[in-house]
């Protein structure tokens, strides 16, 4: 009776628990495992397994649900203080620069590919947005700088707004029937109404969740993942951004001192893979690997035109202003990634019927698996080169906080790594501020408490308890300990001789 429910239910669950299995096999092989959904949804799609699939307006709609939970986690895990600093540069990345690529990847497909203004033009939107999934998931591996790593994060997590209104506005022919500043005027709207929607959303519900005692504390991070969602429902009824609402009021929840916020942090996560995991594997399974043969050398075209010219002068142009270096302007250009978010918008005018929307789908597709594999495989080599990378600080250190909330406190632990310049570092050489202090260092499975002239050692975890005034400065000094070692006593963060 419900042999077909159970069948669905069986090769789900079997595609969930590969695609699991194949984070650490892509890892390993240096494939990005976003790249490893795609072809296994291609491979159980009617090319493999045969199974049938061609609902582009389901696509679509559980697209955009995905890419809510994926911009969430995004905006969840965003620290406010490493966000504020590059807020406008990446402002002008995620508007400015989503223009100007339209505008040059419009014009090159139109003349050098003979495609029609219209779905030239749609095909500019598509690729103008940066893939908040690849850039998360591929960037918090690399040993970068911070302010860079923080651009590119904050434009994946605004793009996607203005980009998805210049699709939908395109494919549903509303664009150019008015005048070219009433258009500005209306897309200007609508992302400032987002904007104030997702702080209002985000703003109100941490004060609820910091006022309302919740019988179970499994249900805060269900609240959380449904105010952002919230915010996105809120924004699209109010005819403004829901994706930026969804990015601003997870900054907002993520940057407020939350009950049990570790454990809506892991949440979000899982949510935010479960996300990805689905609709890669969805997008792979629309696909028609029969057809994307055709669209191979016009894919190559477009892809050349963005990477060398598109994307380089919309970084340009939207940097050059906040006298963003030359270095950095050339790996903010490489780092561009391309990932589930030009698919998933190549499936609007697919839903919609517009003319040539199957050509145009097959040539993302192709162009996000060729461009996956060049940018990601070759992002380090890239960094190393343009000398943007974070001396010293390795890429395995991470900063894990959980709430002493009756203390008003945090307990950050602190690993560290081979080839950490904390290594060799005495505990009171860390010179952290007043309110901050090493608790515990766990060495070879014991932990002990640890004296001022305690050295660190590769291998160890130091737990440091911090008060919420001072939390974030102890960061910040961990950071540039990590990065300059011994030397950070002279040194500030940013690596510049500390006048003292």
């Amino acid at each position: 009776m419900n042999g077909g429910l159970d069948a669905a239910l069986l090769i789900a669950s079997a595609v969930l628990l590969v695609a699991v299995g194949a984070v650490r096999l892509s890892t390993r092989l240096g494939v990005p495992s976003l790249l490893v959904y795609l072809l296994l949804g291609a491979a159980i799609g009617e090319a493999g397994f045969g199974i049938e699939f061609e609902n582009a307006t389901l696509t679509r709609i559980l697209g955009f649900c995905a890419l809510v939970l994926i911009i969430a986690e995004g905006g969840l895990t965003a620290r406010w203080s490493t966000l504020r600093p590059v807020l406008p540069v990446s402002a002008m990345l995620a508007t400015v620069g989503v223009v100007v690529s339209v505008a040059v990847v419009g014009v090159a497909a139109h003349y050098l590919l003979d495609i029609e203004w219209r779905l030239a033009l749609l095909l500019g939107a598509v690729l103008s947005s940066t893939d908040a999934a690849a850039v998360f998931s591929t960037l918090r591996r690399l040993r970068i700088r911070p302010r860079i790593r923080a651009m590119l994060e904050a434009e994946s997590g605004m793009n996607d707004a203005p980009a998805v209104l210049l699709v939908v506005l395109l494919s549903t022919g509303e664009l150019g029937q008015r005048p070219w500043w009433q258009e500005v005027l209306i897309v200007g709207y609508e992302l400032a109404l987002g904007a104030t929607v997702g702080a209002a959303v985000g703003w109100l519900g941490a004060w609820l969740l910091r006022r309302v005692a919740l019988p179970a504390s499994g249900l805060y991070p269900i609240t959380a993942i449904a105010l952002t969602a919230l915010a996105y429902a809120a924004g699209a009824v109010l005819h403004a951004s829901g994706f930026l609402a969804v990015y601003v009021a997870g900054v907002v929840l993520g940057n407020a001192r939350l009950p049990h916020r570790q454990a809506i942090l892991g949440f979000a996560d899982g949510l935010a893979w479960l996300a990805q995991i689905g609709l890669f594997v969805l997008l792979g399974l629309l696909a028609s690997p029969d057809r994307l043969g055709d669209a191979i050398l016009p894919a190559l075209v477009i892809g050349v035109v963005l990477m060398l010219l598109a994307r380089p002068l919309s970084v340009f142009v939207s940097a050059t202003p906040f006298r963003v270096g030359r270095r950095d302007q050339a790996f903010l250009s490489w780092a561009g990634l391309r990932g589930a978010v030009p698919i998933v918008l190549a499936t609007v005018p697919l839903s919609v019927r517009v003319p040539g929307a199957e050509y145009l789908f097959d040539a993302v597709f192709v162009l996000v698996i060729v461009f996956t594999l060049v940018q990601t495989g070759t992002l380090p080599a890239v960094a190393r080169l343009l000398r943007v990378t974070a001396p010293g600080e390795a890429a395995e250190l991470n900063v894990e906080t959980a709430p002493l909330e009756r203390m008003g406190a945090d307990l950050l632990q602190l690993d560290v790594p081979p080839g950490s310049r904390l290594s060799g570092v005495h505990l009171d050489e860390l010179r952290l501020p007043i309110g901050a202090v090493v608790t515990l260092v766990v060495r070879d499975g014991s932990a002990f408490v640890p004296a001022l002239d305690t050295r660190l050692r590769v291998g160890d975890s130091v737990l440091i308890v911090a008060t919420a005034q001072v939390r974030d400065a102890a960061e910040r000094r961990l950071r540039a300990v990590s990065r300059r070692g011994r030397l950070a006593r002279w040194f500030d963060e940013d690596g510049r001789e500390r006048a003292e």
